[in-house]
This record gives structure tokens, C-alpha cells and sequence, in this order.
């Protein structure tokens, strides 16, 4: 028989120790601070430590965080790299590429004033303030599930079980999950989190938005010879090889420090061309000359790949909720039309703080929990994070609309002459999902075999990932019909789950003349491509058992 799950109660629960849930969780303890009041906080990570499952780029603009540790460098936030230079590239061929004048780059993208950073070690550092400032922080719980009050507001979280079986059920050791209960729950899962999937279905979030877009982010973490780095160099680029299959994205190396550089590749998720694999096209582009000339003779030390929300403002959703907030990535408070949102992240946290404990310390029912805190939408409104958001948000419609050459002029004239004010909103309102086209009117990609020097398997990736999934549980990659994967998807477009998916996860076996669809879940390394771009939409991404995953040093 089931039995009644242990329960604990604070003021406020936030979901996701990235930079949105911490910033949050550090003001809301700063203010109760200065105002001599007591606040309960509490942050739910997923991953074995803070900043585990963190992957990003990264460059960090430093506006937020002056705003809420105005002495970051005494504190010693670990920010040890300044841009020291921009450089972008159009690459026309596999052998060529055209450098792009500085006059010419859309203002937002120079890079002036910030930081090239690991943003899982800013995350660390951020943890590190936010227990300082009194904040609880329960890594390796991952929440699993929204609980709701009788009225219908968002009561708060119940963590998964651990110690179940791939049959669900119960192992030796098994432990059942707890709920947290709150007066505010905030959601700053990331990018596509589970449940912020969920509540935006649940309240209609996105009734008045267009669809979110997303990209997938690959990227590696190198060691290169001394001769070839240059700290504080930002190359970042477009064209080459997603050009060749009609695709979109933007590349990147960074030069950080202690002979160290960042590589990857960012791929729009609306591509039509199933036979795609976002793997072999990073592993593709990391042979370019520009790029092979720095990573020649180097050692690759880490790896990892990420969706990315980066629909802007016409994808924002309403992010409030009866006794709840969506924050960061989770509502795509990402800047993208700077290739860098962790600021406006952040700030969208540091609004929400400013919110909670206004409410909290309130004489009327709201205190009390379970409102919709309206005025967030008003305050998020007066913040430079949302005229960022503004003045960028035709970047992604133009470039999806126009491809990449049109669609680069026209950011060009909005970001440098009209500064963000073209008289006109650009939409895209196809989901990412909806855009392949039949494997059978689409250019099969002939990848090359891996080298072994610049290029690499999957398997060996992985590793690097330090990927690991108690094997014997319950599969968090969640079909809800299991005949799709053969009778429809390998069908109609040659299962492009085989090749979305960055990690190997998912494989189309043949034995005996007949087609079997594989899950390899220990593989996953919590991209969530496959929750975004299965056409079918029968993929659900759910939580796996607290501290599973990917496991990213200095990422």
C-alpha cells in the first residue's frame, strides 16, 4: 500500500539551481537580511552538485551580477577571462571563410566588457553565496511532479523515488520522494524543464505567445598548445556545414584562460532535413581550417550538448501562476540576438525576489501563498532585461524567415540604425517540430568517419560527459506509443531520433528483417532535443533519479 510522503514547508521552493534559481534565492536572503525578517528558501537541484548539468557558451555579461554582488572580484567570482577581442566569420566552404568588419556585426554582438567564463563554475560560485546567505540547497533531488492546493495554486513539489526498478518496483534500499511545500513555488528548471512543461499547458501559459524555438547547443572544452591560444579572443561565425543541408545556427570558440578554449556549434532546431545528425555536423565543423588551426596538437578534455530557448519575447509566456513563477530559461528570458542571455536570466530571477518578498511581507491573503502575482508581469516590464528582450526580438524570426544572409541584413539595419525599434514585429509561428520534410524528398549527408585527432564518436563523447544513470530504473524517456518510433517516424523520416539526439540515446535495430526502436537512457545527457524536435511529439522527457546525468567540469 502506498504511504503519505514526508513533507517540509518553507516560504518559498525553487526548482533548479542554475543562475536564474540562485540569483533568485540570493535577493530574496539579501533583502530579508537588510530588513531584519525571516525567510524559509529552499533550492531543488536535479544534478549531484551545483552546476553539474550546467552548459553554456559561455560569455557573461556582468550587468546582473554588479546589481546583486557588487564585489563579485572580492568575493572572487570565478569571471578570470575579459574579451579581449571580437572576430566573426561567414564560413562559405569547408576550406573558406570570409571575416566580417566589425562595423558590419549588429552592436549587440560586440562583446566589449565581458567575460568568458565556465558557466557551471559561476554556478558553483553562486551556490556557494546563496548557502552563505542562508539559502538550503538539496542537490541530487530531482522534482518530479507539481502539487496542487484545492483551489488549484501550486501547493509546491514532490521529488522522485529512488530505488525503483525498471519494472517500478521497489528495490532494496528504495526511498520514497518527499514533497516541499510552499507559499511560492518558483520554476527555473532550464531550458524545456519538465515541469514548466507541464504548467504551461495546465494554465495555458503560451495562449498568447507565438510557439518557443529552440537550437541545441554542442560543445567542447580543449587543451591547446600555448602557440595557438590568444585569452580573451571571441570567434564566433555562421555559414559552414549547416549551410550545405539549407540549415541554420552560429558557432563558437572562446579562448579562455590557462590554454584553454571552448568549442561548439549551435543548430536551430528548425531544420527539414531529417537525415541531419547535430553531432557529425559539430564534429564536421571542427575541421574547418579556422578551427583546426587552434585545437591542432590539443587535447579534448570535456563534452556536452544543451537545447537552448531562444524564441525571445514573441515566445514568452504569462510566467505567473496561481502560487507559482516560470523564470529563465524555462520562460526563454534569454537574449539571443546577443549569443549570451545568463544576465537577463538572472535579472528575471532578481524581479521575481523583489516580488516574493514584497508578497510575503503583505498584510493581505496573498502572504499567505497561492496568489498569481500579477504585478511580476509589470515589474519584469520596467527592467532593462525586458527592453533587451524588445529590442532583440525579430533576431530569430528574420533569420528563420529570410535564411541567414537576408536575414543577417535585416538585424544589421534593426540592431545599428533603428536600435532595436524597426517598426514592425517579425513571427514564426511553426513549431521547431513541424518543419521536416519526408526523408525521401530530402539529401541524404554523407558523414566522414571520426579521426580520432579533432574528430570523435559518440561513445567516446559520452564518456567525456561523465554521463552516468543508475541503469536498472524506471526509463525517463517516455513513449506514449511505442509503435510510432518504426510504423510512423521510420516510416516517413528514416527516424531522425538517431540523429537528433546528441548521445547515441536513441537506435533503430534491425535483426532477422524486422525494425526495433532501442532507448539507451543511461546515455542522456538531458539536452531535451528529443522532448523539442520528435516529429510525432511522443517523446516526454521526465526526471531520472536525483543525481543522474551528466556530471560537466568546468563547462
Amino acid at each position: 500500500m502506498a504511504t503519505e510522503r514526508e513533507s517540509m514547508e518553507f516560504d518559498v521552493v525553487i526548482v533548479g539551481g542554475g543562475p536564474a534559481g540562485l540569483a533568485t534565492a540570493c535577493r530574496l536572503m539579501q533583502l530579508a537580511t537588510q530588513n531584519e525578517r525571516e525567510i524559509s528558501v529552499v533550492v531543488l537541484e536535479k544534478g549531484s552538485e551545483i552546476g553539474a548539468h550546467i552548459l553554456s557558451g559561455a560569455i557573461l555579461e556582468p550587468s546582473a551580477l554588479n546589481e546583486l554582488f557588487p564585489d563579485w572580484k572580492e568575493k572572487q567570482a570565478p569571471l578570470n577571462t575579459e574579451v579581449t577581442g571580437d572576430e566573426i566569420y561567414f564560413y562559405t566552404g569547408p576550406e573558406k571563410a570570409i571575416k566580417m568588419p566589425n562595423a558590419l556585426v549588429p552592436k549587440p554582438m560586440h562583446n566589449e566588457g565581458n567575460y568568458i567564463v565556465s558557466l557551471g563554475n559561476v554556478t558553483r560560485w553562486l551556490g556557494e553565496q546563496a548557502e552563505s546567505l542562508g539559502v538550503e540547497i538539496f542537490p541530487g533531488f530531482a522534482a518530479s511532479e507539481v502539487l496542487f492546493n484545492d483551489d488549484g495554486s501550486v501547493k509546491g513539489v514532490a521529488t522522485g523515488d529512488m530505488g525503483r526498478g525498471a519494472d517500478g518496483a521497489e528495490k532494496a534500499g528504495f526511498e520514497q520522494g518527499m514533497e516541499l511545500h510552499a507559499k511560492y513555488t518558483v520554476f527555473a528548471e532550464g531550458c524545456r524543464g519538465s515541469l514548466g512543461k507541464q504548467l504551461i499547458k495546465h494554465f495555458s501559459l503560451d495562449k498568447d505567445c507565438s510557439p518557443q524555438h529552440y537550437g541545441i547547443g554542442l560543445k567542447e572544452l580543449w587543451q591547446v598548445d600555448p602557440a595557438n591560444h590568444k585569452p580573451g579572443l571571441v570567434v564566433h561565425g555562421l555559414g559552414w556545414p549547416l549551410s550545405e543541408s539549407g540549415s541554420t545556427g552560429g558557432a563558437f570558440l572562446y579562448h579562455l584562460e590557462d590554454n584553454q578554449v571552448v568549442v561548439g556549434l549551435i543548430i536551430d532546431l528548425n531544420y527539414s532535413n531529417p537525415h541531419l545528425s547535430t553531432f557529425e555536423e559539430f564534429q564536421r565543423f571542427k575541421t574547418h581550417p579556422k578551427i583546426a588551426a587552434t585545437l591542432q596538437g590539443g587535447e579534448r578534455i570535456s563534452y556536452g550538448a544543451r537545447a537552448i530557448a531562444k524564441g525571445g519575447l514573441n515566445s514568452l509566456p504569462k510566467m505567473t501562476m496561481p502560487g507559482g513563477l516560470l523564470l529563465g530559461c524555462d520562460a526563454g528570458t534569454l537574449n539571443f540576438a546577443k549569443i549570451k542571455g545568463t544576465h537577463t536570466a538572472m535579472k528575471s530571477g532578481m524581479v521575481a525576489a523583489e516580488v516574493l518578498f514584497e508578497t510575503l511581507g503583505g498584510s493581505d491573503d496573498a502572504a499567505n501563498g497561492g496568489a498569481d502575482l500579477a504585478q511580476f508581469k509589470s515589474a519584469f516590464e520596467s527592467s532593462w532585461a525586458y527592453e533587451e528582450l524588445k529590442a532583440s526580438r525579430n533576431f530569430g524570426p528574420a533569420v528563420h524567415k529570410f535564411g541567414t544572409w537576408i536575414g543577417g541584413a535585416f538585424n544589421f539595419l534593426d540592431q545599428n540604425f533603428f536600435k532595436g525599434k524597426i517598426p514592425l514585429t517579425l513571427k514564426d509561428e511553426t513549431p521547431d517540430h513541424a518543419t521536416l520534410k519526408p526523408a525521401a524528398e530530402c539529401k541524404t549527408i554523407d558523414y566522414p568517419r571520426p579521426d580520432g585527432t579533432l574528430t570523435f564518436d559518440k561513445p567516446s563523447s559520452v564518456f567525456l560527459s561523465n554521463t552516468n544513470h543508475e541503469e536498472d530504473q524506471p526509463c525517463h524517456l517516455q513513449l506514449a506509443d511505442t509503435d510510432i518510433p518504426i510504423k510512423t517516424n521510420l516510416a516517413k523520416w528514416a527516424e531522425p531520433a538517431q540523429r537528433y539526439c546528441p548521445a547515441g540515446v536513441y537506435e533503430v535495430v534491425e535483426k532477422e528483417g524486422e525494425s526495433r526502436f532501442q532507448i539507451n537512457a543511461q546515455n542522456c545527457v538531458h539536452c531535451k532535443t528529443c522532448d523539442i524536435k520528435d516529429p510525432s511529439q511522443n517523446i516526454t522527457w521526465a526526471t531520472p533519479e536525483g543525481g543522474g546525468g551528466p556530471n560537466y567540469p568546468n563547462m
